[in-house]
């Protein structure tokens, strides 16, 4: 029989001290971690679990229209926008990239799956984005490619079984 855990209960001046620090930093390192633990007398990992917890409750934004996301992660200038809301930084809205983008991005890939900052640069002038999206597009193909390898040959193996028991 596995035990569960007791909820953990902070107190009020616990609350505030942690509210606070979230309110300038969403995503405390190990040290800021540390020192909240010393600060209010609870565990490292209760805090990271609470601020998971929090970020997980507190939507940093409304989700925009596909449209509206498209119009803006075209615009090099704005990165990252340093905007406040709530004292909350706000997040950056996900990036949608059209048929001719992904094809380009698709092409550059079977090339080479680790451009460089050169390469990328170029990229993100062709297909008007900034080149932190392009670095964030190849990191993320490169991990969907991964997984689609481990998952192939339990695939492959299925479907002989599935042939074999068809005949």
């Amino acid at each position: 029989m596995s035990h569960r855990r007791n909820r953990t209960k902070f107190t009020g001046e616990q609350l505030k001290i942690l509210i606070d620090t979230f309110n300038h930093k969403p995503y405390p390192n190990f040290a800021t971690r540390q020192k909240l633990a010393l600060e209010i007398n609870i565990e490292d990992s209760r805090i990271q679990i609470w601020f998971q917890n929090r970020r997980a409750r507190h939507s940093f934004q409304k989700r925009p229209k596909p449209e509206e996301a498209l119009e803006s992660s075209q615009d090099l200038g704005q990165d990252y926008p340093e905007e406040r809301s709530q004292g909350l930084t706000v997040r950056r809205y996900r990036t949608y990239y059209n048929y001719s983008q992904l094809h380009t991005l698709m092409e550059a890939f079977e090339n080479n799956a680790y451009p460089g900052i050169d390469s990328r640069k170029q990229l993100a002038k062709e297909i008007g984005v900034p080149e932190s999206r392009v670095q964030i597009w190849f990191q993320n193909r490169r991990s969907r490619l991964l997984a689609q390898m481990k998952k192939e040959p339990d695939e492959t193996l299925e479907q002989r079984q599935d042939q074999e028991q068809d005949s």
